[in-house]
């Protein structure tokens, strides 16, 4: 129903966004909300896929339209909801997706939370040559402004958001900890740590 939001972002939390348009806050669950640190109070442009539920209507956003394609693709596979794709998504690694399941990487595909061995199979299966990638638009590194321990904790708040265990982000906050950046930063760095 919706292709994009343009508006203001007013609002992070560690599952969504809030993007105000015409006096109207938009939830949007989107794949790493501290991504959009450098852009609070500033007019934003989100590609959107709105999900309708018996008890739920839901709004997903992605930075560019390449990152929703792969979102869209996801949830086409059996077994693949929109929370679990927007876990993969948030890996914001594309290229390794695709090459997993084109090689058929049984064993990379089950690093994603939520996917065992049949959804993995499932994934190849269903999406074997219909990637195709464009360029993603840069996202400009952010100056350190938070404290270490609050960007390290909103970080694995969002990452639990995610589906991870917390098992697996305790190993990954002690790795972490005594280090400074931002969430945003700690995220991709966890969540390549965890794709490995």
């Amino acid at each position: 129903m919706y292709d994009y939001i343009k508006g203001i972002l007013t609002k992070i939390t560690a599952k969504y966004i809030v993007v105000e348009v015409g006096g109207i806050g938009f939830i949007l669950q989107v794949a790493n909300p501290y991504a959009y640190s450098g852009d609070m109070n500033q007019q934003v442009t989100i590609y959107t896929h709105q999900v309708i539920r018996e008890d739920a209507h839901l709004l997903y956003g992605f930075r560019t339209e390449a990152e929703k394609s792969v979102f869209l693709n996801l949830i086409s596979v059996s077994g693949i909801g929109p929370t679990t794709a927007l876990a993969i998504v948030a890996v914001d690694d594309n290229d390794g997706l695709v090459r997993a399941i084109e090689q058929k990487n049984i064993t990379y595909l089950t690093k994603f939370p939520k996917i065992g061995k049949k959804t993995a199979q499932q994934m190849v299966l269903d999406l074997e040559g219909k990637f195709v990638l464009s360029e993603q638009a840069e996202v400009p590194s952010l100056a350190v402004e938070e404290s270490a321990n609050t960007a390290l904790n909103e970080a694995m708040e969002a990452m639990e958001a995610l589906g991870y265990r917390p098992a697996e982000l305790k190993k990954i906050k002690k790795f972490f900890e005594g280090t400074t950046d931002t969430a945003e930063n700690y995220i991709k760095s966890a969540l390549k740590m965890l794709m490995k």
